[in-house]
């Protein structure tokens, strides 16, 4: 059986900036026609009757013979089981001839589907749940319907093979702290491995990233103490610098005497002001002086 390679009327958008390579969208679509005489003889007069048929019961079947598709969709025609040639048609209305013609119709807006939760045991021995978002769409209507059985299943289950696969190879820490760099690898590797059925992986999203809850209580412990030992250190650094500015207060006191009677006045002046119902005698500092001395 002849076949040929149908490229998709629509081109791809191609993000500005992007150097991903990609590989053409040229595809052998299977059941596709070379040219109307490669028809045989009964597959011609089959035809000829349907055109027949068409032309006695026209005022009636003309409404069934007619279909429309919307701006969003195209159709892929088989007559007598074989791929039309030109491939999709639509948008619009187009024909098909009764009783022979069959039509499938695809849907080419984006189309997005939850990855579920994948336990994936991590590089480093962690067992995590993972799960993501794909986002995808069709970019070839009829590579999509005949080499394919199912597109979108087969791209769900692939979608989950390639996020155990990708996230198998990498620790806890790169999972955690690498998303978009995990996310644009598995949007490259699904993207090439769906071409060839017609489907275009446009994003791809880790949603959430579960721990185990004992793996949990040990990080959180973990947590607790460097910051409780940060804090311990921090606490010693101010008691460092609060003892030794004390002591170069206590050397400026020591060289001046008057600066210790300004020392007691000013320490008798916020006492009455914060504390106003305790009643405070002032001592002379002259009388305490030659006590002191003598002492």
């Amino acid at each position: 059986m002849a076949h040929k390679e149908l490229e998709y009327a629509e081109p791809r958008e191609m993000e500005e900036g992007s150097s991903r390579r990609r590989r053409p969208q040229s595809e052998v679509v299977m059941g596709s026609n070379t040219a109307d005489s490669s028809l045989d003889c009964f597959s011609a007069l089959i035809i000829g009757l349907s055109y027949l048929l068409f032309i006695v019961t026209s005022p009636l079947t003309v409404w069934m013979c007619i279909k429309i598709v919307q701006e969003y969709e195209r159709a892929v025609i088989f007559r007598l089981g074989r791929l039309r040639s030109g491939g999709a048609v639509g948008p619009g209305w187009f024909f098909v001839l009764p009783c022979i013609d069959t039509y499938a119709k695809v849907d080419l807006r984006s189309v997005s589907f939850d990855v579920p939760p994948q336990e994936i045991l991590t590089k480093d021995s962690v067992t995590v749940a993972v799960d993501a978002v794909v986002y995808y769409r069709v970019s070839n209507p009829a590579v999509s319907v005949t080499n394919v059985e199912n597109y979108s299943r087969n791209t769900q289950l692939l979608a989950a093979t390639t996020l155990r696969n990708a996230l198998g190879t990498r620790t806890l820490a790169e999972i955690l702290c690498e998303r978009e760099e995990i996310s644009l690898h598995m949007q490259e590797t699904l993207d090439d491995a769906t071409d060839p059925w017609g489907v275009r992986v446009e994003r791809v999203e880790i949603k959430d990233v579960r721990l185990p809850m004992q793996l949990q209580r040990a990080m959180a412990a973990e947590a607790e103490a460097s910051r409780e030992a940060k804090a311990k250190v921090i606490a010693a650094e101010g008691e460092m610098r609060a003892s030794r500015s004390l002591k170069e207060a206590a050397d400026v006191i020591n060289e001046s005497p008057a600066a210790l009677q300004l020392r007691y006045l000013q320490t008798l002046n916020t006492i009455s002001a914060e504390k106003n119902s305790t009643i405070v005698f002032p001592l002379p500092m002259d009388i305490l002086g030659p006590l002191m001395t003598s002492k």
